[in-house]
């Protein structure tokens, strides 16, 4: 019995790998040398200006941005008015609370959530502008920080997406403007 219940146990193993090696998708070589050809570039810039600007933080947010444009620029967060969007309503949040309230503990969050929220009102929900929000109150910053680095370094990373990204015939960015 224990020999049934084995082999039984077996085929419902391989059936379930071999599903899964169905549902994996297929990567083309042309696709990830245009992701990270698109990345390094829009990253590079973005990365120039966060260190001049003394804020080498603020390139986590944009970091989780290339993923979205680069790797994943079909997803509702990747398009246009998303990123920008999210990092600029993320970024008035962060420095609104931080100007008003200061660096407490629970300023932070309430960042965060105005970020989500000021998001959600405008449909341009871009989950990397948490991190901005959260950056802008850790590194006390100004109004300043609004456009720049913010409102620049995310246009810079769209600009890149929409060259970059339509050069691979396997793309279509954006898939919508607003």
């Amino acid at each position: 019995m224990s020999q049934r219940m084995g082999k039984g146990v077996s085929k419902i193993f391989n059936q379930q790998i071999a599903t899964e090696a169905e549902e994996r998708p297929y990567f083309k070589a042309s696709k990830i040398f245009w992701s990270v050809a698109a990345s390094f570039l829009g990253m590079g810039i973005v990365c120039f200006l966060a260190f001049e600007h003394k804020l080498p933080l603020l390139v986590t947010s944009f970091g989780s941005s290339a993923v979205l444009l680069y790797a994943a620029c079909d997803s509702p967060m990747a398009q246009p008015k998303n990123v920008l969007g999210g990092h600029i309503i993320s970024a008035l949040a962060g420095v609104l609370v931080y100007q008003l309230c200061g660096a407490q503990w629970w300023s932070y969050a309430l960042a965060v959530s105005l970020a989500i929220a000021g998001m959600e009102l405008t449909s341009t929900m871009h989950a990397p502008g948490g991190a901005t929000a959260f950056i802008a109150v850790y590194s006390e910053q100004k109004f300043s920080f609004i456009f720049t680095p913010v409102a620049i370094g995310a246009a810079v990373l769209v600009l890149m997406a929409l060259l970059l990204n339509n050069l691979d015939g396997h793309r279509r960015y954006p898939q919508s403007w607003w």
